[in-house]
């Protein structure tokens, strides 16, 4: 088979889902408004946490942290996706697939670690609240932020590197909405079964325990709240949480059927819907599952808001 190596001056073709939808354009014009819900309740929920003195606390700086990466990584999938379609030009550089290969890892595992982060700071409001501004002081949050950061942008740029040192063959099609590993091996012109492995391990390595300590902190969580007297406190911790499971539920399950489930139970098609949902549907979703049923976040809402509005320049 012919092949050439992978210069800065070859690129590929991305073969999304529009591709291969039967309604194109009604699909776009989804993509488009859930892109546009994702940057504005994001946008929205940074802004009130960011304004709002009521809300500099632990768990709301880590919710803004998530809200960021969530902005971030359907930006960094959504606008291609779109402009692509309706321009009908669907290359990308080969710096271009790296680049957004980078990101892409970077942003869903720094997600995948703070996560984890934001349930043991469920588990110490909860299950020790008198030592919680302690243990979840400014410092320590901060910390696990940097940790987030640090440890997916390290683990992305050595998954992006080994990825396209590879040779690629000419057919140069990636039957994918963006840049991953998976769907970029298949074009490779040399033997990745060792790297597919490593990749796998890895990918099993870096969810299990972060979802490992997940479900451990919200078996303690749920053990504490319902031994609470209050019925009152009771409910508004199980609000809380089942918020958070639910973004857990969501996150973890795209991320496990795309990294740790073997690619031969699931199909590019598959692999597509599950991109969207990961890179679009998700970050949409994720600010509304955790301010709709939060009056705190609501409340301070309304406030910046309300100051907004009726701002007037002098």
């Amino acid at each position: 088979m012919e092949h050439r190596n992978s210069t800065l001056g070859s690129g590929f073709t991305l073969m999304g889902i529009l591709n291969d939808s039967g309604y194109p354009e009604l699909l776009c014009a989804m993509i488009s408004v859930l892109y546009v819900l994702a940057m504005t309740s994001n946008g929205l929920l940074l802004l009130v946490i960011t304004v709002d003195a009521r809300l500099h606390m632990p768990m709301y700086l880590l919710l803004g942290q998530l809200s960021l990466m969530d902005l971030l990584f359907t930006s960094v999938v959504t606008p291609k996706a779109i402009v692509d379609f309706m321009l009908s030009d669907n290359t990308i550089s080969f710096g271009g697939c790296a680049l957004q290969m980078f990101l892409a890892l970077t942003l869903g595992g720094a997600e995948d670690l703070l996560l984890a982060f934001m349930a043991y700071d469920r588990y110490v409001a909860i299950c020790h609240p008198l030592n919680y501004m302690v243990l979840m002081r400014p410092r320590v949050c901060w910390l696990m932020v940097a940790i987030s950061w640090v440890l997916a942008s390290l683990s992305a740029l050595v998954y992006t590197v080994y990825t396209m040192h590879y040779p690629f063959c000419k057919a140069r099609e990636i039957r994918h909405l963006l840049c991953e590993i998976p769907p970029l091996l298949k074009l490779a012109c040399a033997e990745t079964t060792s790297y597919e492995l490593m990749v796998y391990v890895m990918g099993v390595t870096f969810l299990m325990p972060p979802l490992s300590a997940i479900l451990a902190s919200y078996t303690l969580i749920l053990y504490t709240v319902l031994r609470m007297p209050s019925n009152e406190g009771r409910q508004k911790a199980l609000v809380t949480c089942s918020s958070h499971l639910t973004v857990v539920g969501m996150f973890y399950g795209a991320a496990t059927f795309m990294y740790v489930l073997p690619s031969s139970l699931h199909s590019p098609k598959q692999d597509n819907i599950i991109s969207v949902f990961y890179t679009i549907v998700t970050p949409a979703l994720n600010p509304l599952i955790y301010s709709l049923r939060n009056k705190e976040v609501m409340g301070a809402l309304r406030r910046v808001l309300g100051e907004y509005l009726l701002w007037t320049p002098s």
